[in-house]
């Protein structure tokens, strides 16, 4: 069971952290924690990223790259913030409520980030880097352990893995990298799903659907490798 940062003392701080775009839409003099998230994200892929590079020299930077891809992606940090209680205390519109919106990864992701920003901001850097070496250590190890191979297989990243059977496939000459393409968004802001395609040489490869551009583009690339046998 992961815990959330050490209580925040700045109640305005706290408050704004735990805000999400739904519920401004309903109270208008309120403001959203979409700068918090902004700010969080970047706080955390450095700190989980310095993690990996101390504690784990074996990793090469590939691996380096996608184990911290795969620890700070809405899938996990969904399922950190469900852990950490984050649905019973964001600040939700009534429609986002209605949605699911205290159980939706992308939600819960996304406060979780406003959240190490808001405890970056009130307690420094050195605060937040023992609390993400507590959490996200222990997650790795849980995680490689839970692989039978022992290795950090789990960590490869579809889109990575996509590229190289790319490159490994066309002529020497000419190698054409993937490309992404959102071909439809769908539903309220505080509820998009996005549709991704990914292409090669005009070619689609995969298809897929995701709270996030980003998540949409991966579940495109694991669809291709799907189509390709190559998971």
């Amino acid at each position: 069971m992961s815990y959330l940062p050490p209580p925040i003392r700045d109640s305005q701080l706290l408050e704004l952290a735990l805000t999400h775009r739904s519920y401004v839409n309903e109270h208008p003099t309120e403001t959203h924690n979409e700068r918090l998230e902004f700010l969080g994200d970047a706080v955390l892929g450095f700190l989980v990223g310095e993690l990996l590079y101390a504690r784990y020299p074996q990793m090469s930077e590939a691996q380096l790259t996608r184990t911290r891809s795969a620890l700070v992606d809405e899938t996990q940090l969904g399922q950190l913030g469900r852990e950490m209680g984050i649905g019973a205390i964001v600040r939700l519109g009534r429609g986002a409520e209605l949605d699911g919106g205290r159980e939706s990864p992308a939600i819960l992701s996304d406060t979780f980030e406003a959240l190490i920003a808001a405890y970056f901001l009130e307690a420094g850097i050195e605060a937040v880097r023992d609390y993400v070496g507590d959490v996200f250590t222990a997650l790795v190890e849980q995680r490689m352990h839970s692989q039978s191979s022992g290795s950090l297989q789990s960590f490869i990243d579809s889109k990575n893995l996509f590229q190289q059977w790319v490159h490994a496939h066309f002529p020497d000459s000419y190698k054409p990298n993937p490309e992404y393409i959102i071909v439809k968004q769908t539903g309220p802001d505080h509820a998009k799903e996005f549709v991704a395609q990914v292409r090669v040489n005009d070619r689609v490869y995969g298809r897929g659907k995701g709270r996030r551009k980003q998540e949409a583009e991966k579940k495109a690339a694991e669809d291709a490798l799907k189509q390709l046998g190559l998971l």
